[in-house]
């Protein structure tokens, strides 16, 4: 890709997420769109929204669910960047006003207070991790079809990443059962996806050392202070008005978000 061909894919996608008016994606139009670019589309994206005074507070790791993969037709873990305006408070209203074709689905997060590099152990992880949470991610793809694109599509478009809710914080969470929690979304009080954190690249905490690795591969880290949302346990659902959706995990306290239009 040119240097222009990529301002216009970075422009694209910003104007798509302010209107809500779709794209095509981008593999179906230009030959040559790798990862690294996609990437630097999605860096470009996320200086342009703190351009706008917001803030970077964490990163979230995509497709690393088999179930997940095979929705999605996509092959691998890929990551994106959270900022403070993606965050919808537990128990708030989360209007669709806006949004393409928002789904919802369960995860596990971490609170990260130590700098980390790729290399990093489980044991690193652990011992850099001051919180953990029971999380709810809202994807919404800015292409036309949430499905039918590449990896350098997703990844461009910050991973189809949207918005995010978070249960309460525990900071003496007992790793040792991290992944074996079963994890229940209920939409309106009835159970609409069941799974287990092991779905969770088998071990959400591998889903972190997984980041630490994709961030090395670009020269970067994953800083102290980072909100890390592991990637999810089942596949999404979408959202419609007038929904309620509540997350049930082990260890964690009930919690969820109410849908508008």
């Amino acid at each position: 890709m040119t240097k222009e061909e990529l301002k216009s894919v970075v422009n694209e996608l910003n104007q798509a997420r302010v209107t809500g008016n779709p794209v095509t994606q981008f593999s179906d139009r230009f030959s040559e769109f790798s990862r690294l670019e996609a990437y630097e589309v999605q860096e470009a994206g996320i200086q342009f929204r703190k351009d706008q005074g917001e803030t970077v507070i964490g990163l979230k790791m995509g497709l690393t669910s088999e179930a997940k993969r095979k929705q999605m037709n996509l092959d691998a873990p890929l990551y994106g960047v959270l900022t403070d305006k993606m965050q919808v408070q537990a128990e708030a209203t989360y209007s669709l006003k806006g949004q393409i074709h928002p789904k919802i689905e369960p995860e596990i997060a971490f609170s990260i207070n130590k700098d980390l590099k790729t290399g990093a152990t489980r044991e690193d992880i652990i011992n850099a991790c001051d919180g953990v949470y029971a999380a709810l991610e809202i994807l919404d793809s800015r292409y036309e079809h949430f499905k039918y694109f590449s990896m350098e599509d997703v990844i461009a478009d910050n991973s189809s990443s949207s918005q995010f809710v978070l249960s309460d914080k525990i900071t003496d969470f007992d790793f040792n059962s991290i992944k074996d929690l079963k994890m229940k979304m209920l939409v309106d009080g009835e159970v609409a996806e069941e799974g287990n954190s092991s779905a969770i690249s088998g071990d959400p905490v591998i889903s972190v050392i997984q980041l630490c690795e994709l961030l090395g591969e670009r020269g970067q880290i994953l800083p102290a202070g980072s909100i890390v949302l592991a990637g999810a346990a089942t596949t999404a659902v979408k959202l419609k008005a007038g929904m309620k959706i509540d997350l049930q995990v082990d260890g964690f306290d009930s919690f969820g978000v109410s849908v508008t239009d």
